[in-house]
């Protein structure tokens, strides 16, 4: 797993490259002149990724998916397999994406060797004023062989993380959305804190127990400012709580920007 920024990740799974919620431009804004603008590059040059098999979508804010990079790697990568939620498939077929599906919640599908299931969120969708929550939004399950990866996507916290941990896991990897939660009375409802997410992550290995084999990795923070809270701390919140939940120091993977960290799945 390499971090890009914000929750995109290159996942090389096996023989198979796969990116999450791809966002390369300057700013997750409908325009490259206003709206939230990067606090930093992304871990590397879009221009260096290796062949891309596979592209996993949660939903279709612009701070997931980015009209300029879905164009760049449509042109780059045209083989790219791309799975969205129920609702989002025009909008990368509209750019040139040729294998595209999109699937509700629990649809299960295969693409190449890996297995993918579309899990439950609580979250929103929309990108202007006239389609609030006419597409749907959804974190993934990713397996090959004995390996299994969640990629969360948005949400608020939910009591659905149990059932998608005891359908779908168990997981060896876990990328959690830690951050754009204050405030909590407007933020609380789509976005976990990180203590949140700690509970959640715990939530979804509970039906195994496997919470203290599985890999904790923070996402969806120290990219673009989007809340009130500051920049460097969801992270940091996240770790207190997990040292406090007593699970093990190795498998919380604080990545840097372009950072890489190996798994092994099934051990």
């Amino acid at each position: 797993m390499t971090w890009v920024g914000h929750s995109s990740f290159l996942i090389q799974l096996g023989a198979t490259n796969i990116l999450t919620d791809p966002v390369w431009s300057e700013r997750a804004s409908p325009v490259q002149w206003a709206g939230p603008k990067r606090l930093s590059a992304p871990g590397f040059p879009i221009t260096q990724l290796p062949p891309i098999d596979l592209v996993i979508q949660s939903h279709n804010h612009y701070d997931h998916l980015d009209d300029g990079t879905v164009r760049h790697l449509v042109q780059a990568h045209p083989a790219a397999r791309w799975v969205a939620p129920l609702g989002v498939a025009s909008f990368l077929r509209e750019r040139g994406a040729r294998e595209v599906t999109e699937h509700d919640w629990w649809d299960e599908l295969e693409a190449g060797t890996i297995h993918l299931a579309c899990a439950p969120a609580q979250h929103f969708s929309g990108r202007g004023f006239r389609d609030r929550n006419r597409s749907l939004w959804c974190g993934w399950a990713l397996r090959q062989g004995p390996t299994r990866i969640y990629f969360c996507g948005d949400t608020g916290y939910h009591g659905g993380f149990e059932e998608i941990g005891r359908r779908l896991g168990p997981f060896d990897v876990a990328l959690m959305p830690v951050g754009a939660y204050d405030p909590r009375w407007f933020m609380k409802p789509v976005h976990m804190d990180p203590e949140e997410s700690v509970t959640a992550f715990r939530d979804l290995h509970r039906p195994h127990g496997s919470e203290r084999r599985g890999v904790f990795v923070p996402m969806h923070w120290g990219t673009f400012r989007l809340t009130d809270e500051p920049v460097d701390e969801p992270p940091v919140r996240a770790a207190a709580c997990w040292r406090t939940a007593g699970l093990p120091e190795k498998n919380f993977r604080l990545l840097a920007l372009g950072e890489t960290s190996l798994v092994r799945g099934g051990d």
